[in-house]
């Protein structure tokens, strides 16, 4: 009867952990118009992580922008490809549409997620 229990105990601290963990989540269809930008996190925060799928015709760029200056880790992500990227605190993750046509991509972001989001030209 007690190892029913002690099971009982462990299936119920999995699920809400799954659960916890679930719903620390974001999940986005972000639609970039043409030759703009859009920005996540351009503001102090926490480490965060994001899975982007780019679902428009044309290549979008992704780097990393920390908030007190610069850029790195540039990729480019083909139409239909999906990238999985880990973001440092107080660094913005930046996706570059710089196509003549509008560019979408779906974006799963965990961990802080206390982040800005906005576009630029």
């Amino acid at each position: 009867m007690k190892n029913v229990q002690t099971l009982n105990t462990k299936l119920i601290v999995l699920t809400v952990l799954s659960l916890v963990a679930a719903s620390c989540r974001l999940t986005s269809t972000t639609n970039i118009e043409a030759n703009q930008t859009f920005l996540l996190g351009n503001n102090p925060h926490g480490v965060f992580r994001a899975r982007v799928k780019n679902i428009s015709k044309n290549d979008v760029t992704v780097y990393r922008a920390p908030i007190d200056g610069g850029r790195h880790s540039f990729e480019t992500i083909k139409p239909g490809e999906t990238i999985k990227v880990k973001v440092e605190r107080n660094t913005a993750l930046v996706i570059n549409n710089a196509s003549n046509q509008s560019a979408s991509v779906e974006l799963l972001v965990s961990g802080d997620l206390g982040l800005s989001m906005g576009y630029n030209k």
